[in-house]
């Protein structure tokens, strides 16, 4: 059986995580969107005069576009790293502990950061939790590869 077929319960558990996460950081943009909307602060002046507001900066706007980036920064290199990581052939619970653990931590992330400000260390531990995992798959697939250079 190949490994990346619906057929495998990893590759099944990877798929279904990889569009929660997909999802997650289209949907970002919208909450970017409505942040700029709600204060009025746009960044380019034709959003603005179309919109009666003002170009300019305001904290909880960049505070989303932030969290927008770092899911950039981290969900990325997840469906790189647990792509790869599916054909090291890992347990199920193995996996399925290391997707949700990175899924939850980045949604968490978001929550503390830019949905319901809450102080560090909240937003530091959600971080480390999803990059803990995602260093626990780069080395993995090092190991696992690794005889073959």
């Amino acid at each position: 059986m190949s490994l990346y077929t619906s057929e495998n319960p990893v590759f099944a558990t990877f798929s279904f995580y990889a569009a929660l996460l997909g999802a997650k950081t289209l949907f970002m943009a919208f909450l970017t969107a409505r942040q700029r909307y709600r204060k009025m602060a746009f960044a380019n002046p034709e959003d603005a005069k179309l919109n009666k507001g003002k170009t300019k900066t305001d904290d909880d706007v960049e505070r989303v576009r932030r969290a927008h980036l770092n899911d950039l920064e981290n969900i990325l290199p997840f469906l790189s790293l647990a792509f790869v990581y599916v054909g090291t052939g890992p347990t199920l619970g193995c996996a399925k502990f290391l997707f949700r653990t990175f899924a939850a931590a980045r949604f968490l992330h978001t929550f503390v950061y830019a949905v319901v400000v809450i102080p560090q260390p909240a937003r530091a531990l959600a971080f480390f939790a999803g990059m803990v995992v995602n260093l626990y798959m780069a080395y993995a697939i090092l190991t696992n590869y690794a005889s073959a250079f």
